[in-house]
């Protein structure tokens, strides 16, 4: 894959747009305004990673790299979901990976929350699931049970049937429509987030076949087939670098990196199993960054690994995000000031009243500090939660830490 360029002219990237060329000069810094990358998404759509609105506010970005703010950032996992009316509304009776694989819809679902509350990132919707569907497997979401694989990964011989030199700008080239479109769309208000699942974690829904509370199944293979693990593990990582320096190319200015299930493992099969691609995916990604001058800020969110919180640190992430078991005076300690911090109140303190809601963010301001930490949940939002409470919570971020910092000065 040919590195993204920071003032690009035409690369790799641009066969996946339809780029129509007329007069794009040999400099790249300098791109005609007749080079034309048209998406066929609906009417007059004509949209290309470049020229993006100026940004507003950039309050998330600095934080990530532990500069000052004039108040705490904050977003939400999840934060485009189904606890917001019109979400609900606009996914009705749709499938939904067909709405993954609408840059239209993906870019509308990104928005609504926005609409609504001062977040200062936006997250592009999209799944997880979307690369073991490159990858060539069979992906659904059925209702009431989630994200289903009818014909997981069994025995190592079905590694056969993968398509490890898959072609990230054609199997997920929607989700970089997305982002781009996206990136117009906001205006410049907020920074866009773009993401992707963990190796650990893919490889866990893929032979699991969905979601578990054992994940005996995928650790089966990790105690019987270790040599075949690590064959999926690399083969996953390799895809995810590319698929998130293509998101980075499409015009994502932040990237997160799910590791949701490190839950399951123990501290050995973490730091054999897990953490070396943690690792290797924001080496592998900055390095390729690097070469053409860009510095995109990387999050890695290990859900339930507070025993590898030393390791994460110190994994080439600019920013640790923590689930609420974690307590926030803890984590600054153990990280040493090597990383900004995220999260990480309990999804489940907004079923309290508006004002515990308010003295909950408090305390976890107060714990965290201002300075290198991005305000968020521990977990996703869930759907039966009140969008008045995540108002509240946005607020009261804002407003706590703004007194903070106006006391400190």
């Amino acid at each position: 894959m040919a590195a993204p360029c920071k003032h690009r002219g035409v690369t790799e990237f641009d066969s996946f747009y339809n780029v129509k060329q007329q007069g794009v000069s040999d400099n790249a810094n300098s791109i005609s305004r007749s080079t034309v990358i048209n998406f066929t998404m609906s009417k007059n759509d004509l949209i290309m990673p470049t020229d993006f609105p100026q940004l507003q506010n950039d309050a998330f970005l600095r934080a990530t790299r532990g500069e000052e703010v004039q108040h705490v950032p904050v977003w939400c996992m999840r934060q485009a979901g189904r606890y917001l009316p019109e979400f609900r509304e606009a996914r009705a009776g749709k499938d939904f990976f067909e709405t993954c694989r609408s840059p239209e819809a993906c870019c509308e679902l990104t928005l609504q929350p926005l609409r609504r509350f001062p977040f200062d990132a936006a997250i592009i919707f999209s799944d997880i699931l979307v690369i073991p569907q490159a990858l060539g497997m069979e992906v659904q979401m059925l209702p009431g049970k989630g994200p289903t694989f009818p014909e997981p990964l069994k025995e190592p011989e079905d590694l056969q049937l993968l398509n490890p030199q898959v072609d990230v700008h054609t199997a997920l080239g929607y989700v970089f429509k997305a982002i781009t479109l996206t990136r117009h769309r906001l205006e410049g208000k907020v920074p866009l987030i773009g993401f992707t699942g963990a190796p650990w974690t893919l490889m866990a829904y893929m032979i699991e076949g969905g979601g578990s509370t054992t994940h005996s199944k995928a650790k089966r293979w990790l105690y019987r087939h270790p040599e075949a693990s690590h064959k999926l593990l690399r083969m996953l990582t390799d895809v995810i670098v590319k698929y998130l320096l293509g998101q980075v190319a499409a015009g994502a200015q932040a990237l997160q990196v799910f590791e949701s299930h490190a839950g399951c493992l123990g501290p050995v099969e973490f730091k054999e199993f897990s953490l070396p691609y943690l690792r290797d995916i924001a080496r592998k990604v900055k390095d390729q960054l690097k070469e053409t001058g860009q510095d995109i800020p990387m999050i890695v969110f290990a859900k339930d690994g507070h025993y590898g919180l030393e390791d994460l640190s110190e994994s080439h992430y600019d920013v640790v995000g923590l689930d609420w078991t974690i307590d926030p005076r803890s984590a600054r300690e153990r990280t040493g000031g090597k990383v900004s911090l995220q999260g990480n109140m309990d999804p489940c303190a907004l079923y309290a009243s508006k004002e515990r809601i308010s003295e909950i963010v408090k305390k976890m301001v107060e714990g965290f500090g201002t300075r290198g930490y991005i305000a968020n949940l521990g977990h996703g939002l869930y759907p039966d939660m009140d969008p008045e409470s995540v108002g509240a919570f946005v607020e009261a971020v804002h407003t706590h830490s703004s007194q903070v910092l106006k006391h400190n000065v």
